[in-house]
């Protein structure tokens, strides 16, 4: 329910979209990116536990070695205890580092690939809302919350089982591990851990598909908008109606004034006789037909009339003419052909009027 009672009944808007996606806000599977980190660390174990354990195993040898004991403990100050753990860290991180960038970039390409690249700042504001004592006590008995508890169960329950059957598949296999050396029973070991692991997570991928439906279905609930929510934006976006008409409003008083200004130049004045008002310009070496500078219906059409006799302008009465020109006219436009005749009439009328 949105603000005030009324419901989210319309599909959100791409504004609506792209200011959520500005915000960082996204549907993503968590599970989805879960199952990845886990594939991916375990899977990078798998093929690379038995260099690691030989890297591993080379480094204590030595750092653990007599000689090299007595070496660093000879002289013991802090500048040497640093230099010993500089020496241990530049020399161990070869080894590990390959295992910590798969593990980063699985973690990276999980949220990629669901969101898209995106470079969010808001997140990083702090937001007081979110330690909100009463907002929290919300968001723990919501339908969102009961979801997210049935969806951790269920991944207990898949590991549980998962783990049980690969236990009791590799069951006889520990029991012969007594009879051969520690190195090779933790191999052993260590196989079918990394083993169970790998089948784990592919079966946490799988349901991390619905996961996805699900995110995805929420997303698009949560975003909708009410009808109010549409006609706001519609405003943003088009302009307050009220102030578009107030807008076209000056706009057409603007255009009259110009109009009113143009009356002088008229030859004519062709009326109806009241209720149309068409002003005629025609300049002998400029226009190649008549231009009509002024027109107007009822009111306007009497302020043409009034403008014109102030200035001396011919006013001719000529209801089909007057009506032909104001349907077929626009300001600034020429008569069209079909007109000449009659329009050539009117204005060798008036050139005789005025000789």
């Amino acid at each position: 329910m949105a603000q005030g009672g009324e419901e989210k009944t319309e599909k959100a808007s791409d504004k609506k979209r792209r200011d959520v996606k500005k915000k960082g806000e996204h549907h993503k599977s968590m599970d989805l990116c879960s199952a990845v980190r886990l594939i991916a660390s375990f899977g990078a174990l798998s093929m690379m536990y038995k260099g690691f354990i030989s890297s591993m195993r080379g480094l204590s040898g030595t750092m653990l070695s007599a000689g090299f004991i007595v070496e660093k403990a000879a002289n013991p100050t802090a500048k040497t205890v640093m230099a010993y753990y500089k020496d241990l860290l530049f020399t161990a991180l070869p080894i590990v580092l390959p295992f910590f960038a798969v593990c980063l970039i699985a973690g990276a390409l999980s949220h990629v690939v669901q969101t898209g690249p995106m470079f969010i700042t808001e997140k990083l504001k702090p937001d007081f809302k979110r330690i909100n004592p009463i907002n929290g006590f919300k968001r723990l008995f919501s339908s969102r919350a009961l979801v997210d508890l049935v969806k951790a169960i269920a991944k207990v329950l898949i590991i549980v089982l998962v783990a049980r059957g690969q236990v009791e598949k590799s069951i006889q296999k520990f029991l012969t591990l007594m009879y051969v050396d520690v190195a090779s029973a933790f191999l052993s070991v260590l196989e079918a851990c990394l083993t169970t692991g790998i089948l784990i997570g592919a079966v946490l991928a799988a349901f991390s598909a619905a996961d996805m439906l699900y995110q995805w279905w929420r997303f698009e609930k949560d975003i909708m908008m009410t009808k109010q929510e549409v006609k706001e934006e519609y405003k943003q976006l088009e302009g307050n109606p009220q102030t578009k008409q107030r807008i076209r409003s000056i706009q057409r008083r603007m255009s009259q004034a110009r109009m009113m200004q143009s009356i002088p130049e008229a030859a004519v004045v062709v009326t109806n006789p009241d209720h149309y008002a068409v002003a005629l310009r025609y300049r002998e070496n400029e226009d190649t037909a008549p231009v009509v500078v002024a027109k107007g219906v009822d009111f306007l059409a009497q302020r043409i009339k009034n403008v014109a006799r102030e200035h001396k302008v011919a006013i001719v009465e000529n209801k089909p003419v007057a009506r032909a020109l104001y349907a077929s006219c626009e300001v600034g436009d020429e008569i069209p052909p079909e007109l000449y005749q009659a329009v050539a009439d009117i204005l060798i009328y008036v050139y005789r009027l005025k000789k």
